[in-house]
């Protein structure tokens, strides 16, 4: 993610409250890498700290630093902060702790340095305290260094929470009150599952199938109406009431035969993937991909099978971008550019956005295949987004839920391998957590 336009930012305990708010949690045992663009921020790395490894480990590791930060092509600068606890808090001193990073700060100065984007400064943050790693005065860092509440209480953590951002759980640990098992409640769903999965075998071939999974998703993801957002007009929240569908129960979450179907789809890999493509590029790049994989073949006889769907609602739109009636095919993205972030230009990140929310709903509904399948699009949402640490998380759980599953595996060695989506890697198309206008 890169920073919003208009933040003002006034010394550095602004820009250290601003790092929890772009990952969506605060960091530990790890290296915040940020670019300058001028006096500009421009995109945030997190990686674990180094562990042992000698002076070529470490010299490996600043290579791969900068090799990552090379992907913000406008960059002229670099501002790192080393999260560590532990080691900061009980050094006996902030000198000490500060000496103890000191190779390490050299070998990312050289490779940075060397890529045109020299170090302009660096912090050390504990869990209590935190100090420039250059300062030497000790009215400006007096000993053990200054209370990590001046960073919580900045004014730009201040702003960024008015703006409606959190810092919540890092990735992987389950949120307060949260429960990562499908409910009791949920057996309508799973029975629903069940006999969608029975009456879709036998037609992923047929065009007018797809049509009606894509018709299904298209209903499901419709944006609330103006009127159904929250009460009192402030930012919204990442919840459940900013981006629910438009096809729930009184009671929350998708009527049941829907969800059922929707979870019985995705276990089919050409439907999975055409949901993604739509969400992202449109639904004419959806189906013009699956027709260039050549998946469909002559009718079966088979029946086409379709849930029952609500009216939508009449300010409801597309949940990808429209295409114009006989847009060329040739012109429109193939799946395999859409996954990567290569095309189209700009994705739909709002769409993205309810597609998280409601794989969200559906991975809670029960296990197997499909809960793999819903894990996996919203980790490839989160890599699409800039934030490795959160698809990892949800990746590996895709992998616990269906071990083996093909493309959790093949989404986790490409962020394994520190792979950057393409729309991260370009500032005009990278993912904005409070949009546009974020000032």
């Amino acid at each position: 993610m890169t920073a919003p336009e208009h933040l003002t930012i006034s010394g550095p305990e602004d820009i250290l409250g601003y790092i929890p708010h772009s990952l969506g949690y605060w960091p530990s045992q790890s290296l915040v890498a940020m670019t300058m663009q001028g006096k500009r921020l421009g995109a945030t790395l997190r990686v674990d700290l180094p562990e042992g490894g000698g002076r070529r480990g470490r010299e490996q590791f600043a290579r791969t630093v900068a090799e990552y930060l090379l992907a913000d092509k406008e960059a002229d600068g670099t501002l790192l902060v080393f999260f560590a606890g532990d080691g900061f808090d009980n050094a006996g001193s902030e000198e000490t702790a500060a000496r103890s990073f000191r190779p390490l700060l050299a070998d990312l100065e050289c490779a940075l340095g060397l890529s045109g984007m020299p170090v302009r400064d660096a912090w050390l943050v504990g869990e209590e305290y935190w100090r420039n790693v250059y300062c030497t005065d000790s009215s400006c860092c007096p000993p053990p260094g200054r209370p990590v509440t001046e960073i919580r209480d900045s004014r730009l953590n201040a702003e960024m929470v008015y703006l409606g951002s959190s810092v919540g759980a890092p990735p992987g640990a389950a949120a307060p009150g949260s429960v990562d098992t499908p409910a009791a409640d949920d057996a309508a769903v799973i029975a629903a599952e069940r006999d969608w999965t029975r009456a879709l075998v036998g037609k992923g071939t047929l065009r007018a199938q797809l049509d009606a999974v894509l018709d299904a998703w298209e209903a499901a993801l419709q944006p609330l109406p103006p009127e159904a957002g929250p009460p009192g007009g402030g930012p919204l929240e990442a919840g459940p009431h900013e981006v629910g569908p438009l096809v729930a129960v009184p009671g929350g979450g998708l009527e049941p035969e829907l969800a059922g179907f929707l979870r019985a789809s995705l276990r089919v890999p050409a439907w999975r993937d055409a949901v993604l493509v739509m969400a992202a590029a449109g639904r004419a790049a959806a189906a013009a991909g699956a027709e260039a994989f050549g998946i469909f073949s002559a009718g079966t006889g088979l029946p086409v099978s379709r849930p029952p769907l609500p009216e939508q609602h009449p300010a409801a739109g597309s949940p990808g971008r429209p295409a114009a009636s006989g847009c060329d095919p040739e012109a429109l993205p193939g799946y395999g550019e859409v996954l990567l972030g290569l095309s189209p230009r700009v994705p739909d990140w709002e769409a993205l956005k309810r597609l998280e929310a409601l794989m969200r709903e559906l991975s809670s509904c029960g296990g197997g295949e499909a809960r793999a399948a819903a894990l996996t699009a919203s980790g490839w949402i989160e890599w699409c987004r800039g934030r490795g640490s959160f698809a990892h998380a949800s990746l590996t759980r895709a992998l616990e839920a269906s071990p083996g599953y093909r493309l959790a595996e093949l989404l986790s060695e490409v962020v394994r391998r520190g792979t950057i989506c393409g729309w991260a890697g370009r500032r005009e198309a990278a993912w904005q957590k409070f949009g546009s206008d974020a000032a």
